[in-house]
C-alpha cells in the first residue's frame, strides 16, 4: 500500500514590519501581517482538506515549537512543527523536506492563496507517478515542490527570486536524469499588483458562481473534493479592507 505523502507547509511568523514587507506602504504593517496570516490560514486549511499528514515548517524569532503563533496552528491543524533554521530559501527548504521525502514529501509556501484545492490534490496525486513534481509559478519560480524518494541536489546555488529559478531546476533535474513532472501553473501574491489581480480574480470568482466566503470558522469539510472557496480567510480580510466586496 502506497504511504500518503507529506504536505508541508512553509511559512512564517506575521510579525507586523517584517512580513509581506512589499505591500505595507500600501496596506500597513499590521494588515500586511493580517494578510499573511490569511494566507497561512488558508494554506492549511486546504492541507487539512486532503486528509494527508501536515507538517508546519515555521520561522520565528525564538524558534518554531516555542511560538505561541505556531503552537495553535498546529494544534488547530493537527499538524508537526519543524524549524526552518538558517540559510536562504534552498537551505531551508531542504532541511524540510530531507526527513520526509522518502515516503513522499510536498512542500508548498502560502503566496498562492487562490490556488483551488483541486489543483493542490493534483500535485500531490502526480507526485504518485514521479520523482519530483514543481508548480510552477507565473513569475519564474514555483509556488509547490514534491519529492518522492531521496533528495536531489536541486537548491543550492540558485538565485532565489529570479525569473529563471523554475528554468534552472529543471535543467538540473534533466542532468541528474531525475524523473518530474509539472503541475497546474499559478500566481503568487508579493507586489500591490499582485493582491489587486487576487481580488479580480476572487470577484469574478463569486460572480461567476462559485461558492462565496463564509464568516464561519474555517473546519475540515467531510467531503475534501468539494468545490470549497479556495481562500475564505484571505477573502474575509479583503472584503474588511475594502479591496473585495462580501
Amino acid at each position: 500500500m502506497t504511504r500518503r505523502p507529506t504536505l508541508i507547509v512553509f511559512t512564517r511568523e506575521p510579525v507586523p514590519g517584517e512580513t509581506k514587507s512589499r505591500l505595507i506602504p500600501r496596506l500597513g504593517a499590521k494588515n500586511a501581517a493580517a494578510l499573511a496570516h490569511a494566507f497561512t490560514l488558508d494554506a492549511l486549511a486546504k492541507a487539512q482538506n486532503l486528509e494527508v499528514p501536515i507538517v508546519i515548517a515555521g520561522s520565528a524569532h525564538d524558534g518554531t515549537r516555542r511560538s505561541g503563533y505556531f503552537r495553535t496552528l498546529a494544534r488547530r491543524f493537527d499538524a508537526k512543527l519543524v524549524d526552518q533554521g538558517g540559510g536562504n530559501l534552498g537551505a531551508r527548504m531542504a532541511r524540510a523536506l530531507a526527513p520526509l521525502c522518502d515516503a513522499g514529501a510536498v512542500l508548498i509556501g502560502t503566496d498562492t492563496p487562490s490556488l483551488p484545492s483541486q489543483l493542490l490534490a493534483q500535485n500531490v496525486a502526480l507526485l504518485r507517478r514521479t520523482r519530483v513534481v514543481l508548480g510552477p509559478s507565473l513569475d519564474g519560480g514555483y509556488y509547490l515542490v514534491g519529492v518522492r524518494g531521496p533528495l536531489p541536489d536541486i537548491f543550492r546555488g540558485l538565485r532565489w527570486g529570479g525569473t529563471q529559478v523554475l528554468a534552472e531546476t529543471i535543467r538540473r533535474l534533466k542532468r541528474l536524469r531525475i524523473p518530474h513532472a509539472l503541475g497546474p501553473s499559478w500566481y503568487d501574491v508579493d507586489r500591490w499588483s499582485d493582491l489587486m489581480l487576487l481580488a479580480a480574480h476572487l470577484s469574478l470568482h463569486a460572480d461567476s458562481g462559485g461558492p462565496r466566503f463564509s464568516r464561519k470558522p474555517i473546519r475540515r469539510s467531510a467531503n475534501p473534493s468539494r468545490n470549497l472557496h479556495p481562500c475564505p480567510a484571505t477573502a474575509h480580510l479583503l472584503a474588511r479592507l475594502g479591496l473585495l466586496s462580501s
